[in-house]
């Protein structure tokens, strides 16, 4: 039988309903969860790591590079056939993009999670694990990054995003679709992910700030960030990579102070692009050293730039890193 490895980090596949709160509550170890399922132990040979029971809010950039850091462990010491990480889902998306980026390994890592919590009678931890082995069984899977699969979907961890608040079908690509899906436990992929790459850094620089952009927006926010001592800034910017006139003088003062600033859409689709002119507007950003990064979204660039910083603080090196 393959081996496979369950990582439980919590969030709400973890949780049950509090008594004295009326509201899920993080409460299962993994082993606790896998005896309600033991059918699983017929499709593979099954270890389970502890990692803690942290609702999805709870995990921070440091947890999910420690995190990486003791997947990466456990693949320097054992032989494994796959790799399935529980999580909460408000976090999800930026965890399994972080391991995408951190752990280069041909073998399926699949971040999985469950919108509804064990007292309800729609629980869809066990399905959404039970597909996530399946996924780790399949040799197609192999050499595809870090994965996300939920509600029977498979996802690349660099493109998917969570798109509705509860929905059980809230995880989505898109702009690009899902890779595949599985049913009835069988794999189908469609596709490969559009970009596979590795950010090699033993460190992360958490000091980064991300910023949206509205209407009428002044350069207030920008300048309170560079001078709080920030060292980098990811900017949600408006349509394919504008800003108001006066929001882009607070990115120019932060270019001037030597802060990486990033450039990512508020738009939940489509890329950014340097095609428009005018005062605030995607060329004059690009010209004075602003970073356009492709079709990430703001929590992903996030995540990006630290795990950039980590390894270099350069402007050309991470203006390499995500224009390449």
């Amino acid at each position: 039988m393959k081996k496979i490895l369950i990582v439980f980090t919590g969030g709400t596949f973890s949780m049950k309903i509090d008594e004295s709160t009326g509201g899920a509550v993080p409460h299962f170890s993994g082993n606790d969860l896998l005896q309600m399922m033991p059918e699983v132990f017929k499709l593979a040979d099954i270890s389970i790591y502890d990692f803690g029971k942290y609702p999805g809010p709870h995990m921070t950039p440091e947890l999910m590079f420690e995190l990486s850091a003791k997947i990466q462990e456990f693949l320097a010491t054992q032989s494994l056939d796959g790799i399935i990480v529980t999580h909460g889902t408000d976090t999800l998306e930026e965890t399994a993009y972080l391991l995408d980026l951190t752990i280069n390994t041909s073998i399926p890592i699949v971040v999985i999670g469950s919108m509804k919590n064990s007292s309800e009678p729609d629980w869809d931890g066990p399905r959404n694990l039970k597909d996530a082995i399946y996924v780790c069984l399949s040799d197609n899977c192999r050499d595809y990054g870090a994965l996300v699969c939920l509600n029977g979907e498979i996802n690349a961890a660099s493109e998917v995003s969570k798109t509705h608040t509860d929905d059980i079908e809230t995880f989505h690509s898109l702009d690009f679709g899902a890779l595949g899906f599985v049913d009835r436990g069988r794999v189908i992929l469609n596709r490969l992910p559009r970009k596979l790459e590795t950010i090699e850094t033993n460190k992360i620089n958490t000091n980064v700030d991300l910023i949206k952009c509205y209407a009428g927006m002044n350069d207030k926010f920008f300048r309170f960030s560079a001078d709080s001592g920030v060292e980098g800034i990811v900017i949600e910017a408006m349509g394919v990579g504008n800003v108001p006139p006066a929001a882009f003088e607070g990115v120019k003062y932060a270019v001037e102070k030597g802060i990486p600033v990033v450039l990512v859409s508020r738009c939940p689709a489509g890329e950014t692009l340097d095609i428009y002119g005018y005062p605030g507007a995607g060329k004059w950003l690009h010209k004075i050293g602003v970073i356009f990064s492709d079709y990430l979204n703001g929590q992903k660039a996030r995540i990006k730039l630290m795990l950039a910083l980590g390894l270099s603080k350069d402007q050309n090196d991470l203006k390499e890193i995500f224009e390449k």
